[in-house]
């Protein structure tokens, strides 16, 4: 009996949506005015046009629907559009130029405290932040692209931000321009699926205290400093790409204080350091590429109980690093192309076990300046010596398994 009078409700409430038109051409013109004409459930479908109304506050679930991307327009004034209903459908629309402030952080697009809101299929242009969920439920964005033109960091906000939020869906949308590409805080049991976050100031990806989330297939290119995952639990990092992020400081994956996660079937390719460990515990690190990069990986002294296995280390400056002695993590059936070993048995896997911590890669930990002497007849030795008689690099700093050829990744 609950089922069938929930289908006739439903059936009524369909039967009862109106399509409300926007256009220059139209009898109505406003948005604003056709959002006050609106009842739950309508439709406003906007004309191509261009649409200066300051800041659209959508208080009611509609579908807000662009055909041919209209163009909202804050003028660098005004939140361009604010959204504060549930199940909000903002689809089709391009918005620009919303306005700066560094206290309120005006958006392109805002939705507050509200649950079930779909963002999917416009263009965001030219505003401070893009889109951004503030205590947000079930939301999603979708197929989105947003691009912001600053060069300071302090002067640009994210492009897609996500406050304190639950259970969103961040779904194939391309992002560049801005200080991060995507930023998560305090966001639990959520995906970030097929993005590109390029060329962003600061980071193509932001974590920070985001428990329970996974980003799967994403591309993250040519970003100030990579990828940044800090203070954060069960956290899934499957088949991503981690290309091109150079700098002094910059990293294709940066982890801090992160444990219990999984980083499967990634490729790190020409960052200065594929992956960056500080007091990260429990990370199963598998099936990855590291190819190309100054530093496949720094596993610093406060990270332990990590597992490395089934990795290919390919063409990297130093394939590991390390600022201590102590090492509490396992390398397990890697290939690196620097070894030099043999396979008497034949089985694959080398049957001398491999310390892929180099003298140099130590020294130059502790000492950044001796990157200098690179490639110097001295330093070839140094490194031929220490395979023969190790005395510096940790003992225990080894793949007792090392693969004798590369995995098919």
């Amino acid at each position: 009996m609950k089922i069938v009078l929930y289908i006739c409700l439903l059936f009524s409430s369909l039967l009862y949506a109106n399509v409300i038109e926007v256009g220059p051409t139209k009898p109505i013109k406003s948005i604003k005015k056709a959002i006050s004409l609106a009842k739950v459930g309508d439709t406003i479908m906007v004309h191509q046009g261009l649409y200066k109304e300051g800041n659209i506050i959508i208080n009611k679930k509609i579908v807000f629907l662009g055909k041919n991307l209209p163009v909202l327009d804050g003028q660098k004034k005004y939140e361009v559009l604010s959204i504060k209903a549930d199940s909000v459908v903002v689809d089709g629309f391009k918005v620009i130029k919303s306005g700066y402030a560094t206290l309120e952080d005006p958006c392109g697009i805002k939705v507050y405290n509200r649950n079930d809101v779909v963002i999917q299929n416009n263009v965001l242009d030219d505003n401070f932040f893009g889109i951004y969920i503030q205590n947000g439920r079930r939301c999603i964005i979708k197929n989105n692209r947003l691009v912001a033109y600053g060069t300071e960091e302090q002067k640009l906000g994210n492009g897609i931000h996500c406050w304190k939020s639950d259970s969103l869906q961040i779904i194939g949308n391309t992002i560049s321009g801005h200080r991060d590409g995507i930023y998560f805080e305090f966001v639990t049991n959520s995906i970030i699926w097929r993005n590109i976050s390029t060329r962003n100031i600061r980071y193509g990806l932001h974590f920070m205290f985001s428990n329970d989330d996974a980003y799967i297939s994403n591309i993250f290119k040519n970003n100030g400093a990579g990828v940044a995952v800090m203070f954060t639990k069960n956290v899934k990092m499957f088949n991503n790409f981690f290309e091109e992020n150079w700098g002094d400081a910059a990293y294709g994956l940066f982890l801090k204080e992160i444990s219990d996660s999984y980083i499967i079937g990634n490729k790190f390719s020409k960052n200065t350091s594929g992956i960056h460990m500080e007091g990260t515990n429990r990370i199963q690190v598998e099936k990855n590429v590291f190819e190309a990069n100054g530093w496949g990986m720094k596993i610093l002294a406060s990270c332990s109980d990590n597992v490395i296995k089934n990795n290919n280390f390919l063409g990297n400056t130093f394939d590991i690093s390390t600022n201590g002695s102590l090492v509490l993590n396992t390398f397990n059936n890697n290939y690196w192309d620097k070894y030099e070993g043999y396979d008497l048995d034949k089985n694959g896997v080398g049957d001398v076990p491999f310390h892929p911590l180099s003298l140099f890669a130590v020294l130059t930990e502790t000492n950044p300046s001796a990157m200098l002497l690179f490639r110097s007849f001295m330093i070839t030795l140094l490194d031929k010596s220490e395979k023969i008689l190790p005395s510096i690099t940790p003992d225990n700093f080894i793949d007792n398994s090392p693969l004798m050829h590369s995995l098919a990744l």
